[in-house]
């Protein structure tokens, strides 16, 4: 099976079921429209270089219609947990989409990148929060046989990684990581049907999970695969024991 597979889900993902979808999905057109906006300023993003480093977006924002018919789809071959990141606008439209699909749906998780962000054009407080919503089947059990309600407590949010996104709308690995240990069971297959870099892919197989996703943009594929060479390995025990150790640690 291919890991990364290059075209759009609906095509290279035709007929694939997972025991855990874990994306990170366009955000909103209005979330697409102020990263582009702040591209000419000249300010600093504390986090992601100066502006002169931050690039256009080159993918549509989705709309509500996008969200609904992804996980209407999604929503019937994926076993378990599905995940997303996203933002404020299109936050309560995942809810409420996965929530039609008949699947409990948890209150919205924060993860919190501090300084991840500046607003670079007009006033107002910079955002420096995505939001992570998460939802599971109302009833039936998981690979190994447990009730996914049953499943157990959670961490109620996620705080900043030291580990630099590689390109435009990427997620640190540290956090991807993270979910894929929280939401999906070893040996379980993760899907990500908006790959980019394979970020979601190379946490997966780091935790020893399958994994599957699609990237449609060529470019980006290629960079994919690169990217899983170098980083989709499994974890040796020692880096497990300091992985577990260092999320243990709080920031007060």
């Amino acid at each position: 099976m291919d890991t990364l597979r290059l075209g759009r889900w609906q095509d290279a993902l035709a007929g694939v079921e997972c025991d855990a979808l874990i994306v990170d999905a366009p955000y909103s057109a209005r979330t697409h429209s102020g990263h582009d906006r702040g591209l000419d300023t000249g300010r600093y993003d504390a986090i992601n270089g100066t502006s002169a480093d931050r690039r256009a977006i080159t993918y549509e924002g989705w709309t509500p219609e996008d969200v609904a018919a992804f996980v209407q789809d999604w929503s019937q071959r994926t076993r378990g947990w599905i995940v997303t990141i996203t933002d404020h606008v299109l936050a309560p439209v995942w809810a409420d989409a996965l929530a039609d699909q008949g699947r409990y749906v948890f209150a919205p998780l924060p993860w919190v990148a501090a300084a991840s962000r500046v607003r670079l054009a007009g006033d107002g407080p910079s955002s420096w929060t995505c939001w992570i919503i998460v939802a599971r089947p109302r009833t039936g059990n998981d690979r190994t046989g447990r009730p996914f309600s049953k499943w157990g407590t959670l961490p109620g949010a996620y705080l900043h990684t030291s580990d630099r996104p590689s390109h435009i709308g990427g997620k640190p690995l540290a956090l991807m990581e993270a979910l894929v240990r929280d939401y999906s069971r070893p040996g379980d297959l993760v899907c990500d049907p908006c790959a980019g870099y394979g970020t979601t892919l190379a946490a997966a197989l780091r935790q020893g999970r399958q994994a599957v996703g699609a990237e449609m943009d060529p470019e980006t594929h290629a960079r994919g695969l690169e990217y899983l060479d170098r980083n989709g390995r499994a974890r040796d025990l020692f880096e497990a024991v300091e992985q577990v150790t260092a999320a243990q640690e709080l920031p007060w």
